[in-house]
């Protein structure tokens, strides 16, 4: 199979090109725009992920010999199409919100400026990559804010499809998760990985004792042992007796989690196991972490709740053309008018508005003309938002691979102390800061 990525699109995208073609206007300039019109799941602000990897994958965006015969063989475009797409590159140019960067309803997360050729196949690809990725990443950012210093690790690739648990491991890791159980994420994007044994470990062995003693000896007394899977305080007694009062740390995997907790730290404290740490996991979400807080808890494994965006699967963002040049080169905004639908038109720059260091507004700056308004100077109580991505075709390769995902993850972490305190609650809700649009001028 191709490693090129040009096929991640919908067919609709290259029957318009075909017709563009035919009738002269696939060359006019254009700008499209990535936007969400609100916070999926009543959320009070979102976590831009996935960016890094998009700009990998638009680099593989080229149609070789077998993507051509399939459209050919599949009778998608005609043959003058073909031999566009033959020599399709990228060479316009994208701008947006820093990869882990908070967005709320209608920021301008992406432009992408082009001819209509170029920029109206991307849409799918870059859809399909940023409402998956910031929907994991919006959820983990809120577990982590449940967490508080707790660590978090994901651990949900069995729960996703195997690109897919990538991606989410990758986006959780951004958003405030300590680790993934993932090794191609660890290897890919530089991910801490974690990880020791499953219930099957205990299972293999005649008795409990047998499995512990062979993992204590595989792993020293440092490690993680699953104390559930037949009886939580003979498994903790077992555990502190084989490995010693200095056993690394016990998992819960079942079980009304804060009274188990409970449970297990007296035990554990009565055995002398006094530093030995306590991880749960089950089915964790935010909402379940919230609830531990007050419990003796020391970490959490997260699987399915994270890698699904806990109930949220997408972010909901389109893409959708802003401006374009006319019949005589002039430049003139567009916008779609449906009910329940409507965008704004027009370039855009965007700013977050801050009062001490909290944010109080997404301050969107539209102008009609061609040129975008980007001078923070005249926003001095603002932070700007948009930084460029690719230029002139060329990728910004700073925010790709293992380098891409620390910047992000320090990023993200950084700005998220700029939410005021509503907007830390789980609860379903307005934006954590209200959206404001004016005009350049």
């Amino acid at each position: 199979m191709s490693a090129r990525t040009a096929l991640h699109t919908d067919r609709y995208e290259l029957t318009m090109l075909d017709a563009a073609l035919r009738d002269g206007t696939a060359d006019r300039r254009c700008v499209f725009e990535v936007f969400a019109r609100r916070l999926s799941g009543g959320r009070r602000f979102g976590v831009v992920a996935g960016t890094g990897r998009l700009l990998s994958l638009l680099r593989d965006f080229r149609f070789g010999d077998e993507e051509l015969r399939f459209l050919r063989d599949e009778r998608v475009v005609g043959a003058s199409t073909l031999d566009y797409l033959a020599d399709y590159r990228f060479t316009g140019t994208i701008s947006g919100y820093r990869e882990g960067e908070l967005y709320f309803p209608g920021s301008p997360i992406l432009e992408i400026e082009g001819t209509f050729a170029e920029a109206v196949l991307l849409e799918t690809l870059a859809l399909s990559v940023l409402n998956h990725d910031s929907a994991v990443a919006t959820a983990a950012a809120r577990m982590s804010i449940a967490a508080g210093d707790r660590p978090l690790a994901e651990m949900g690739s069995r729960r996703a499809g195997e690109q897919s648990a990538l991606a989410a491991a990758r986006a959780a890791y951004i958003a405030g998760f300590g680790a993934t159980s993932n090794l191609a994420a660890g290897l890919r994007w530089g991910i801490p990985t974690m990880g020791t044994a499953a219930h099957s470990w205990t299972l293999l062995h005649d008795t409990e004792e047998e499995a512990f003693r062979s993992q204590v000896a595989a792993l020293g007394p440092g490690t993680t042992l699953l104390v559930d899977t037949y009886d939580i305080p003979t498994g903790v007694e077992t555990a502190v007796r084989v490995a010693g009062p200095d056993l690394g740390g016990v998992r819960i995997d079942s079980g009304d989690l804060p009274t188990v907790a409970a449970q297990v730290r007296e035990l554990l404290d009565d055995l002398g196991a006094t530093k030995t740490r306590i991880t749960v996991t089950s089915d964790l979400d935010e909402f379940a972490i919230a609830a531990l807080a007050a419990s003796p808890v020391d970490a959490y494994g997260v699987g399915t709740s994270v890698v699904t965006g806990s109930g949220t699967p997408t972010a909901g963002m389109v893409y959708k053309l802003v401006a374009r040049q006319d019949s005589d080169g002039g430049w003139v905004s567009v916008a779609k008018r449906s009910a329940d639908k409507a965008s704004a038109g027009g370039r855009k720059a965007a700013f977050r508005t801050l009062d001490d260091g909290a944010a109080t507004s997404e301050l969107i700056v539209v102008s009609d003309g061609f040129e975008k308004i980007a001078d923070a100077a005249s926003h001095p109580s603002a932070r700007g938002l948009h930084v460029p991505l690719v230029v002139g075709g060329e990728i910004d390769e700073a925010a790709e691979g293992p380098a891409g995902v620390a910047t992000a993850r320090a990023h993200h972490l950084r700005v998220r102390e700029e939410l005021p305190v509503r907007g830390l609650a789980l609860s379903r809700s307005e934006p954590a800061i209200p959206t404001v649009f004016a005009e350049a001028g």
